[in-house]
């Protein structure tokens, strides 16, 4: 039924969980697995004049995110390669971490979106947003919400 499916995540315990029945679903259908984890760009703004980061420390950070992010990756993908499910793995840096998502899906030519969801209810989840809710409402794909 699917043949590429992606899967976003943060390195959360409730992404892993999602990664698992990703790699789980994959498999079963012999699909392939796109792996996308969204790396936020260094908050210059909210320290404008507050204090002065070099743009060579800013940029160390920043590696130091998608280094991080990489071995993250790299663990799934060994996950995915052990259950026989070829995958590829994606790194986006952008603050916008939903418009990410759809946006390599569709690069990616997904047929579904696995991604887990914190399950937050009421005011908080007004405050804090959901990135998940996010591309419930925007995606033309089907998405799968694991918690």
């Amino acid at each position: 039924m699917f043949k590429r499916i992606l899967v976003a995540t943060d390195g959360s315990t409730l992404s892993k969980k999602a990664v698992a029945s990703a790699i789980e679903l994959a498999a079963a259908h012999e699909a392939g697995l796109v792996a996308l984890t969204v790396v936020p760009r260094y908050p210059k703004s909210y320290l404008d004049g507050a204090m002065a980061f070099s743009p060579e420390d800013i940029a160390r950070v920043e590696k130091q995110w998608a280094d991080k992010a990489q071995a993250m990756l790299d663990g799934i993908e060994t996950r995915a390669t052990a259950a026989g499910v070829q995958l590829k793995a994606v790194v986006a840096n952008s603050d916008r971490v939903a418009e990410s998502i759809i946006a390599a899906a569709r690069k990616h030519r997904a047929d579904l979106i696995v991604m887990a969801s914190h399950g937050r209810k009421g005011i908080q989840r007004l405050l804090l947003g959901s990135e998940t809710q996010h591309v419930l409402a925007e995606s033309k794909l089907p998405v799968l919400v694991l918690r």
